[in-house]
């Protein structure tokens, strides 16, 4: 016996339902010794004997219940969630669009008797449109519903699917009864029921699948501030072919340096790499030369950059703003910054709180117990009146009351809210944090913020807009507070530094005019140099000042 163990990313998952359907569909699996599935990642985790069962035979499982394997690669699997999410919403139309049509044949029905919602029409040609909107819904975007129920209850497993279209025919076969056995049946209404859950189920889907694309958006988001390349910088001694590389690359650093692009993920501890102004940091590291202002708000939240000198650390991810940096490797792959951050963001997503376990216990129950119900309701009405017509407690088996009582079962079941709305709102949460800024260590801090009632932040830059700006300009012996801000914004007019932004930001707000220098000197981690009205004037650190 040799244990295997594969990971997949599945598409076509919605709800804890079917996470639990494919748990249980491998749980009776022989060959397979353990399985996780998880909603939030969309992936599914399998240990297998491979002397029992083939890597074939395990993606099969998956096939057969109706779902998909993505590619591994990530473009290629963002190609196809992008596919899946046209699909769900070419079905939706499709869907809506019969939804709104069977409504309005509903409104005219019920015009025509009075306003009386609970009257039927005997007008067959509502009869005949009630009943193709209803079999193009379940059978042309809802066919891969029916696909579903079928190969779950071909395994004995009964879910969400097998409930929907459990409801979906129960509504068929209501209007059929109408139609051809029961006089004054509800023949409209029970067709126009299986169009509405069908759709409703296609809705659901597609939320899902919005929620939780959105959701890895802010991930990828994340990621994405991270550089695909970098400039590592090496010594080999070749002058020729260092100097070639120099000139091809357009570097201006040391005649003996070779400097090549290389993908990020390939930088190693201890390699160098020079970031100039304006590029992302590409991977954590240390500054062995330059001197520059860093923004890396991404990591702390501080509006102003930090100045960055020889010695100190810089962070993947940040931004470099003013100067030339060298910058040696300190954390590669999953030991970087971002990685982390991105990791525990996926780690959050991934776990159980408290609700939505006892969520997933209560499902393993619900779909078999709303069907038991439906067919204790209907059996109740077709039975007990009989038996009891002759003591004068019935009269006779009540047919048409069962078929209503199980169909409103059937359809009020309907699992998917419970299923779905608790881990979807998770999911959605913490995306949305992440976006901000806010990484949930768990799910269950989503459950305790209702009780929190003190919040206790370790620095300003946490709450601040991440943008800095001019709060207050005082004036100086002679000069007023105009112009200070005219001399200020004059000096800083060529400035790439973002607090340079502000000051001109606020002489803006302020509708005071400045010319341009007519000299300009920056000097990196410092300040400015310039010549204003002929006078030097120099903004930077109170200590170089």
């Amino acid at each position: 016996m040799t244990d295997q163990q594969v990971q997949y990313n599945v598409g076509g998952m919605s709800c804890s339902f079917c996470a639990e359907t494919m748990n249980e569909a491998y749980e009776r699996t022989d060959g397979v010794t353990d399985v996780d599935v998880s909603l939030a990642h969309e992936e599914l985790l399998v240990q297998y004997d491979d002397e029992a069962i083939s890597e074939v035979e395990i993606k099969d499982v998956v096939r057969d219940l109706g779902y998909t394997i993505r590619d591994p690669d990530k473009q290629k699997r963002f190609e196809q969630q992008q596919q899946e999410l046209e699909a769900g919403k070419r079905h939706l139309w499709i869907s809506t669009v019969a939804s709104i049509v069977s409504l309005l044949l509903m409104g005219v029905m019920v015009a025509r008797n009075g306003w009386n919602v609970f009257a039927e029409t005997d007008q067959q040609w509502m009869w005949y449109g009630s009943l193709a909107l209803a079999l193009v819904t379940m059978f042309w975007p809802g066919r891969y519903i029916i696909e579903k129920a079928y190969n779950s209850l071909k395994r004995g497993i009964f879910n969400q699917h097998v409930l929907l279209e459990a409801g979906a025919f129960a509504g068929l076969a209501g209007g059929l009864l109408g139609w051809f056995v029961y006089p004054n049946f509800p023949v409209v209404h029970f067709f126009v029921v299986s169009t509405f859950i069908t759709t409703y189920h296609i809705l659901s889907e597609y939320t899902s699948l919005v929620v939780r694309t959105r959701a890895s958006r802010a991930v990828n988001d994340l990621m994405d501030l991270q550089p695909d390349t970098a400039r590592r910088v090496t010594e080999d001694g070749d002058s020729e072919a260092q100097s070639a590389s120099n000139s091809s690359s357009g570097e201006r650093g040391d005649p003996r340096e070779t400097v090549e692009d290389v993908p990020v993920d390939e930088l190693e501890v201890g390699d160098q790499v020079r970031v100039k102004p304006g590029e992302n940091v590409p991977i954590d590291g240390e500054v062995l030369s330059g001197e520059s202002a860093v923004d890396e708000s991404v990591a702390t939240g501080e509006s102003a950059p930090i100045d960055k000198e020889p010695g100190e650390e810089v962070i993947g991810g940040s931004v470099n703003e003013t100067g030339a940096l060298l910058v040696e490797v300190t954390a590669s792959g999953e030991d970087a910054f971002l990685n982390q951050v991105a990791r525990e963001i996926e780690e959050a997503r991934a776990m159980k709180p408290g609700i939505v376990q006892l969520a997933d216990r209560v499902l393993k129950y619900f779909v078999p117990g709303v069907l038991s119900i439906a067919a204790l309701a209907f059996a109740f009405w077709a039975i007990v009146p009989a038996v009891s017509s002759g003591i004068g407690l019935g009269s006779g088996p009540q047919f048409r009351t069962g078929a209503y009582a199980a169909l409103a079962a059937l359809v009020l079941g309907y699992p998917c809210a419970l299923g779905m709305a608790t881990p979807l709102a998770l999911i959605r949460g913490g995306g949305q944090a992440a976006k901000r800024g806010i990484l949930m260590r768990s799910g269950d801090a989503f459950q305790i913020f209702p009780d929190v009632g003190t919040i206790v932040l370790d620095k300003t830059g946490t709450i601040t807009k991440g943008e800095p700006a001019v709060n207050t300009v005082v004036g100086v012996s002679e000069h007023d507070e105009r112009e200070v801000l005219r001399t200020a914004a004059s000096a800083e007019v060529f400035s790439e530094h973002p607090l340079a932004d502000a000051v001109l930001d606020r002489a803006d707000a302020r509708d005071v005019e400045f010319p341009d220098p007519e000299a300009f000197d920056s000097v990196t981690g410092k300040g400015v140099r310039a010549t204003v009205d002929g006078a030097e004037v120099l903004v930077g650190k109170p200590g170089w000042l």
